[in-house]
């Protein structure tokens, strides 16, 4: 059974970013991730500028910046025949505008970052269950082929294994009875769209939201949530079709400008579902265990910063274990696990929990078809509200 300093769970954004900082400021790293990479992911794939100071300190940013998608300079809002577009806020410093990157790039890119930097990565290795022993926890773990199984040991761990599937961890959600606000995301790549690079735009259409953004290779993403009744009364009207296809109909059909940005293209590769997605706000700490990432809470996509929160969370993370590190080692170890999950619950609130709250808001309005006809009303008005939302979403501002 080998020991580490800390042990990570999950090599995704947070859990890749928490293991590079970690490692490259000395410290012993397990990174146990059960998919192989690279894999496609339901995601937005857009990147804020504000995150990509991180890029920079991993000793990423010159090769995201050359991989990814174009600078996007514009936030867009497409709903029923509206297609409308504002200038989106710069971030203070540089460089000023977010990009967009296939997550099947920039997951293997910030894991073998990790590797590099001395972290040991498991993978494809699951987190089976998590025990504790004395002043550690063992993390039992069992190969995704060959059923393998192995133990490690560590004083903390970090949850940063999303916060879709349910599980034995106890940083895992339990399961909860299904409901018809529930949402399922989907995600699909395109190619020969005529959605100008520059634009992101927000789509708003009947039980559902999403987004578009041009990635790297020519591509564009579009990724939406639609709430599970809407799903089960699409997949009845198309029963001929997969789940992710009826979605894209609806989208198409009542959707103008993706009607447009769309015209001609062809979807490239498998149209990815997952879900239900848990936005809202978790515990962060406890005995050790500090949950990132969407563990520790997630804002609803349609504010198009989850990867950033991800690694902005394990950018505080890293900065509050790092404060305590000297006594980590003394007999005083359990005090300072106490005060750097108080230190982190502290922090992480302060940079995330407006906007989680705020996306809540946002979702409420687009998913229900009396108040997104409010919501088109007022964005048809001043289309300045989209620069607004981008700058209060976290565009401008740096943890």
């Amino acid at each position: 059974m080998k020991r580490y300093d800390i042990a990570i769970i999950g090599g995704g954004p947070a859990g890749a970013t928490l293991a590079a900082l970690m490692a490259g400021a000395g410290w012993s790293v397990a990174v146990v991730e059960r998919a192989e990479f690279p894999r496609r992911k339901v995601c937005g794939e857009f990147l804020s500028a504000t995150t990509i100071p991180i890029l920079a300190r991993l000793g990423l940013a010159d090769a995201f910046l050359d991989a990814a998608g174009p600078e996007i300079r514009r936030v867009g809002f497409f709903a029923g025949d509206g297609a409308l577009a504002a200038a989106m806020p710069a971030a203070r410093g540089a460089p000023a505008w977010g990009r967009a990157l296939g997550r099947e790039s920039l997951d293997t890119m910030l894991l073998r970052r990790a590797a590099a930097l001395g972290a040991d990565v498991l993978q494809p290795w699951a987190a089976a269950a998590l025990d504790r022993a004395g002043n550690e926890w063992h993390l039992h773990l069992r190969a995704a082929v060959s059923r393998e199984q192995a133990v490690i040991a560590a004083p903390l761990v970090a949850a940063a294994h999303g916060s879709w599937e349910s599980g034995e961890l106890p940083s895992q959600p339990g399961r909860r009875a299904a409901r018809a606000g529930d949402l399922f995301g989907f995600k699909a790549h395109f190619r020969n769209t005529s959605l100008p690079p520059d634009l992101m735009p927000l789509l708003v259409f009947p039980g559902g939201y999403g987004g578009m953004v041009s990635v790297d290779g020519g591509r564009a993403s579009l990724s939406c949530c639609v709430r599970r009744d809407r799903l089960e009364a699409l997949r009845r009207r198309h029963p001929e079709s997969r789940a992710g296809e009826a979605v894209l109909q609806h989208i198409v059909g009542t959707t103008k400008g993706v009607r447009e940005a769309l015209q001609g293209a062809r979807v490239d590769g498998a149209i990815l579902a997952a879900g239900p997605i848990r936005p809202g706000i978790r515990a962060r700490a406890r005995e050790g265990i500090f949950r990132l990432g969407n563990a520790a809470g997630e804002a609803h996509p349609i504010v198009a910063e989850g990867i950033g929160m991800a690694m902005q969370s394990a950018l505080i993370l890293s900065g509050c274990l790092e404060r305590e590190r000297e006594a980590f080692g003394s007999d005083a170890r359990a005090a300072a696990i106490a005060r750097a999950e108080r230190d982190y619950s502290r922090r992480w609130r302060g940079a995330f929990a407006p906007r989680i709250l705020a996306s809540a808001g946002i979702a409420n309005l687009a998913v229900r078809a009396p108040l997104a006809a409010i919501m088109r009303g007022v964005i048809g008005l001043w289309p300045q509200v989209l620069t607004a939302g981008a700058y209060f979403a976290g565009k401008t501002k740096f943890v």
